[in-house]
Formats: C-alpha cells, sequence, structure tokens
C-alpha cells in the first residue's frame, strides 16, 4: 500500500472532543445504540461481548480486542448475541464531548470491562476516501500487538483518565485521537483483500489518481488527464476507478475539492475568491454554484454555521 496515501487518507482527521465511558458489565447484558454522527471505539480490557450491525453476523470481541466504527453505525453490544437489550440513551443520557462516565450492569454471569469512546471528528476535514471504509473494524490482539504504541495507549484508557485533573481533557482528547489513527491504519494494515478500499489503495493506477486527488486536487485535472497519470487509457481508467472506489473520478475530485472548501471557510477567514482558487475554481461564481450544489448552503451561509455544527452529543 502506497504509505504516502494511507498518511493522506488519515493525516486530515482531527478530533472537537471525545466523550469517554468505562463499562462494566456481569451477564446477561445487552445495549443498544443508534447511529451517530462520531466515529466509535470499543475496546474490552476484561472478559468478552459480542458485537451485532443490523444485516450482519456477530462478532465476538475477547479480552484485549478492539473494533472500530468509523461512521458511528448504530449497533448491539452484549454477553450474548439476540438477548434483551436496554437502549444506550437510558443508561447514558447527555453525552457531550469532553465528559466521561462509568457505567455498571449488574447480573449473575461473567464480567466484562469495555473501554468506550465516541470520537467527534471534523467531517469537512475527512478524506472522501474515508466514505469507503467499512462500518466496523476488528482488531484482534494479534493486529494490536504489532502496533504496540497502541496496545499500550488502550491500556492506559482503559485504567483511568476519568477524574478532573486539570487538562485531563485535552490529554484524553490527544490520547484517543492517537489511538484512534492507530487502530485506522492497523485495520487498513490487516483488510482482507477482497475490500474494496483496500484494492482501490493497493491499485497501481488508482492508487496513483487517488494521490494525485487529495493532494493535488486544485490542479485543472481532467478524466484524461488523471488517466495520464495512472498510466492506463482513458475508458480502462475510469472503468477501474469506478469498480473500486465508487464512484466516478470527476465526483470523486469534487468531493475532495469540496471537502477543502468547507474546512477552509469553517477555520479560516480566507475570502471566496481565495478559496475558490486553492481549490481548483478560478470563477468564484462557479465555485459558488458547485459549493451550493454540494453542501447544500452557500459559501457565506456554510461559515456563518460552523459553529453551530461544531456541536453534538457523544456517544457510549
Amino acid at each position: 500500500m502506497d504509505g504516502d496515501l494511507l498518511s493522506e487518507l488519515l493525516g486530515p482527521l482531527r478530533l472537537r472532543g471525545v466523550f469517554r465511558s468505562r463499562w462494566t458489565a456481569r451477564a446477561p447484558w445487552g445495549v443498544t445504540g443508534e447511529r451517530e454522527d462520531c466515529a466509535l471505539l470499543h475496546y474490552v480490557s476484561e472478559g468478552a461481548c459480542t458485537v451485532e450491525l443490523p444485516e450482519a453476523e456477530p462478532v465476538l470481541l475477547g479480552t484485549g480486542e478492539l473494533a472500530v466504527f468509523p461512521h458511528g453505525a448504530g449497533h448491539r453490544l452484549g454477553d450474548a448475541p439476540g438477548g434483551p437489550a436496554v437502549p444506550l440513551d437510558g443508561l447514558l443520557p447527555g453525552r457531550e464531548p469532553g465528559l466521561a462516565r462509568r457505567v455498571s450492569i449488574d447480573g449473575p454471569g461473567p464480567l466484562t470491562a469495555v473501554l468506550c469512546g465516541g470520537l467527534h471528528y471534523d467531517a469537512a476535514a475527512a478524506a472522501p476516501l474515508y466514505r469507503a471504509l467499512p462500518q466496523m473494524l476488528v482488531l484482534d490482539r494479534a493486529a494490536i500487538a504489532g502496533e504496540p504504541l497502541l496496545g499500550d495507549m488502550l491500556d492506559r484508557l482503559a485504567g483511568g483518565w476519568d477524574g478532573g485533573e486539570p487538562g485531563l481533557e485535552i490529554v484524553a482528547l490527544r490520547a484517543f485521537e492517537l489511538a484512534f489513527v492507530l487502530a485506522l491504519r492497523a485495520a487498513l494494515a490487516n483488510l482482507s483483500e477482497g475490500e474494496p478500499i483496500l484494492r482501490a489503495l493497493r491499485h497501481p493506477a488508482v492508487g496513483a489518481a487517488l494521490l494525485a486527488v487529495q493532494t493535488r486536487f486544485a490542479e485543472p485535472w481532467t478524466v484524461e488527464s488523471l488517466a495520464e497519470e495512472s498510466g492506463l487509457s482513458r475508458s480502462a481508467f475510469a472503468a477501474a476507478f469506478r469498480e473500486l472506489v465508487g464512484e466516478a473520478p470527476m465526483r470523486h475530485l469534487t468531493a475532495r475539492r469540496m471537502q477543502e472548501a468547507a474546512r477552509l471557510l469553517a477555520e479560516s477567514t480566507l475570502p471566496h475568491s481565495r478559496i475558490a482558487r486553492r481549490v481548483g475554481y478560478q470563477s468564484t461564481v462557479g465555485f459558488h454554484l458547485a459549493f451550493k450544489q454540494w453542501h447544500g448552503l452557500t459559501p457565506g451561509e456554510y461559515r456563518k454555521n460552523a459553529d453551530v455544527r461544531a456541536g453534538g452529543k457523544g456517544f457510549w
């Protein structure tokens, strides 16, 4: 896999806040959560539990194993699949980023301890290819052992860091941010060969085009020039790109430009004309029209609403 492309995929992710919780539960138990607009981590520090996603086989997580939900997919956690479950909102209402909670579920059966994090990231800063990540990525003990820093970080997070000491919130945020990025890197390295995102990253031609779009999006690309960059004919390149990435090359380019434009509008005071040039538009009018069509808001409206979009609650 192209290391530069992998860095470009993971590097832009920036967390805005983390709601973290530590769970101890004795069987029988089950908890369901709806989809949330944040990434999720579940790390089993003791015992075992099952994870269930709609229309998927249950997955068993053992001690020292981690499940990552890049898109915050709704799911069920429990001691065994298919049993009764209570809604997460009933156990953890008001899960605001920056807070930490402990949850205990009593029962007569074996104990399970789980570290959970709801990680709010800036969607405008996430690479378009991030959308292609699976709903859930699972790292077993061998995969985590391949990232010693990840295992150490998870064990430390599971062991504490929920008090009120000065500066603890920013320490926990950075720790979860590092754990999240390390987990994604390890998960991508261990994906099955059939996963479309892995095939796209490893495909010599498509990978080259993805790297060009990710890092040189302001250039005046066409399908023909991207095909030339990848070393394929126009038709062969377009077919391979659509098959592996799931969308046409120019739509992927537009997604990358609109992602960067949204980030600049939210994080800078640059005038719209300069942002337009930075993301590959020579005409400010053309940029405004493209941005409105993509995001449903004008650049000015998007900038004004940036603070509102930064809110929201955590998960688990």
